[in-house]
């Protein structure tokens, strides 16, 4: 793994495969580390012969934080929305849009494909349609246009979301809160292993625990509000992936998102919540590779 300075800030990213060949940046989630995209996922999209980067997002893993913001207030932030009173988050998504367009040019990559899962696939959403030079197509997954009156996440879902962090070295105490937000936000069509959800869970943690990082991107998110004007101007090749069972951010904002964007295609798995389970990653890698590739017509 490597370090960029891109945007004013520090980026940590990884490359994959050979980069002559054609790139495809992940863009991961709220709270996410880069190594949230399942190493097999970004092994099979090398061997579909792709050059792949990832990357942690600002405040998420290895790059750049912003404590110096504090924590916020996020049952004040939510009051704040649903009253429409004024909301100043130390960032936007446009920023982190504009994070991910310095770090392609900083590593000399012209154009990119472009996917982004949950928060990562609002960022990918306002980089095609704020850099559409640098977008040879967009994957956007499980993801959202911000619009008010999109439904929620579900009862349980909100639950786990608000435990409160673990103490700072408390690490089963953070892994043990990391698995139960996974657990309530994952594919019921298919259930991860218990003992590779820990193991998954363990890595992050170990990697870097930044709960307050997850809280300024929460407030980034709201703060955005609904970018349907932005992702209207969206020329870019798009497939919207979604799971017909995801409890964080329903079907209908998979939908919404691909109505809003122009000629996008909309693909609905069964069974699939807000995750990326390991029996559902040779599906997830040939839709979003079938894509890619038809963009240059070579499907």
């Amino acid at each position: 793994m490597s370090r960029a300075k891109a945007n004013n800030i520090t980026l940590e990213y990884e490359s994959l495969g050979d980069n002559a060949n054609p790139t495809i940046l992940l863009i991961m989630g709220l709270g996410m580390q880069m190594t949230a995209w399942p190493d097999a996922f970004c092994e099979m999209l090398v061997a579909r012969g792709f050059h792949v980067l990832r990357f942690d997002n600002r405040d998420a893993g290895l790059s750049s934080g912003f404590e110096q913001h504090g924590v916020p207030n996020l049952a004040m932030v939510w009051l704040k929305y649903l009253f429409r009173r004024p909301l100043h988050a130390p960032y936007s998504i446009d920023d982190m849009a504009d994070d991910t367009a310095a770090l392609l040019d900083v590593l000399c990559v012209k154009q990119a494909h472009i996917v982004g899962a949950s928060m990562g696939g609002m960022i990918a959403q306002n980089l095609a349609a704020r850099y559409p030079g640098k977008v040879l197509s967009l994957t956007s997954m499980m993801s959202t246009t911000g619009r008010r009156g999109l439904p929620g996440p579900a009862r349980k879902v909100r639950n786990a979301l608000m435990r409160p962090a673990a103490r700072d070295g408390d690490v089963q105490g953070a892994v043990q809160r990391l698995m139960k937000i996974f657990r309530a936000i994952g594919s019921p069509g298919y259930p991860e292993d218990e003992a590779l959800l820990r193991a998954q869970c363990e890595r992050h943690v170990l990697r870097a625990y930044r709960p307050g990082g997850m809280a300024r991107q929460l407030f980034g998110i709201v703060a955005s509000g609904d970018r349907t004007q932005v992702i209207k101007q969206i020329s870019v090749p798009t497939l919207v992936l979604h799971g017909a069972a995801d409890p964080l951010v329903p079907l209908a904002c998979g939908k919404d998102t691909a109505a809003v964007i122009p000629n996008a295609r909309l693909t609905i798995i069964e069974g699939m919540g807000h995750d990326l389970p390991g029996a559902l990653l040779p599906r997830l890698v040939q839709e979003i590779a079938t894509h890619c590739l038809s963009v240059a017509g070579k499907a």
